[in-house]
């Protein structure tokens, strides 16, 4: 019992739709064969009845529809066996009524044959290209196979034709609905996979803002090590070589931080280290304002913008002064001398991005002799 429980839970919802519905057919095909061996007044047609019952429950069985995995078809020769099955008992039927003498052999090939011409139209016809071409022929020609009087001829076709529209109507409505929970799967599929792509999307962000700031204060500060070590100055190398030790640790700490998912950013820490960085690296940051004007829904983001900002000023220019205004309707960001085009800036891309989450926007400016961020959020 705990097998089969974990069998039914691992299909997915398509499957044990599809599973539901091919064992609603088969079990319509066996109440339609029990009623009809009832019908029957002798053992030969209930023998012919149970074999095309037979026939017809492995031909829906072998359904590309109704298989458990979509499109596929567990025993391809299954649904042509089943089908020359069911055709061979009509065609014998009616050879067995045109040639028998006994009225009793006569009847009971006639309800054979009517019984496979049944079966065929429940488990064979629907799921063909032609299907209502074909029902018509099968209705049509039934009554002259079997040799039925006119009367009960043209009753029997009536009642052939509306048992296959309904047949194929219902088939139809089933097939139609196993195709939207299929699209409904696929739709969850392909959602999970864009819930993972954004994910990746937003971590290789979220580390490009890390490690950037500090690989870039690391490859400064050790440029002014060399330099001063050049110099002669031996004290002040040592200590940017310290600084640039204790850079390499915190980075590898944010790097830790963010791959647990735990990582903190600070608006009032970033300024500080934005005019730390720029500072080494020969600018000077003019501040203007305060993080406390920035609004606290926007604390967040607006560190991520000093923080990606100061990196492509390092990385993008070799500026000597930049600005930081900080307020309430927005924040800017002003540097001199910017180099390169903004098309290889990707990291102002991943912050457009996460502007865009919480409804801020971005505005970039560049001219020859200075380069400009600017982010409002006033009507936040």
């Amino acid at each position: 019992m705990t097998r089969a429980t974990a069998w039914w839970h691992e299909l997915s919802g398509s499957a044990k739709y599809r599973l539901y519905s091919r064992l609603t057919f088969q079990a319509a095909i066996a109440g339609l064969v029990f009623a009809l061996t009832v019908a029957a007044d002798s053992a030969v047609a209930v023998l012919g009845i149970v074999v095309g019952g037979i026939a017809a429950m492995v031909a829906v069985e072998a359904q590309p529809d109704f298989a458990t995995v979509p499109g596929a078809v567990a025993r391809p020769r299954m649904l042509s066996i089943a089908t020359a099955i069911l055709v061979a008992l009509w065609v014998v039927s009616g050879i067995v009524a045109h040639l028998a003498a006994a009225e009793s052999t006569v009847v009971g090939a006639r309800v054979v044959g009517m019984s496979a011409a049944l079966l065929t139209i429940f488990a064979v016809i629907p799921f063909t290209r032609r299907k209502w071409w074909i029902l018509i022929a099968l209705s049509v020609a039934t009554a002259p196979v079997l040799g039925v009087p006119l009367g009960a001829g043209l009753r029997g076709t009536a009642s052939l034709l509306l048992a296959g529209i309904f047949a194929i109507v219902l088939t139809l409505l089933t097939v139609w609905a196993l195709g939207i929970i299929d699209e409904l799967e696929r739709t969850k599929g392909v959602e999970a996979q864009l819930r993972v792509a954004e994910e990746r999307l937003r971590f290789s962000r979220d580390l490009h803002d890390v490690v950037g700031r500090g690989f870039s204060a690391i490859a400064v500060k050790s440029e002014l090590a060399v330099a001063l070590s050049r110099a002669g100055d031996i004290d002040r190398s040592t200590a940017e070589m310290e600084e640039v030790r204790t850079l390499a640790v915190e980075s590898m700490g944010q790097m830790r931080t963010l791959v647990r998912g735990y990582r903190n950013i600070d608006l009032r820490g970033e300024v500080a280290g934005a005019r730390s960085l720029l500072s080494a690296a020969g600018c000077e940051l003019v501040v203007e304002g305060e993080a406390a004007k920035v609004p606290a829904a926007f604390h967040e983001v607006a560190a991520w913008a000093v923080r990606e900002g100061t990196t492509n000023i390092v990385e993008h220019s070799s500026a000597t002064t930049a600005t930081l205004a900080l307020g309430g309707a927005g924040m800017l960001l002003r540097n001199d001398r910017p180099q390169g085009s903004i098309g290889e800036r990707s990291g102002l891309r991943g912050l457009g991005e996460r502007l865009a989450a919480v409804g801020a926007t971005l505005d970039i400016a560049t001219s020859g002799d200075e380069f400009t961020i600017e982010i409002h959020w006033e009507n936040q």
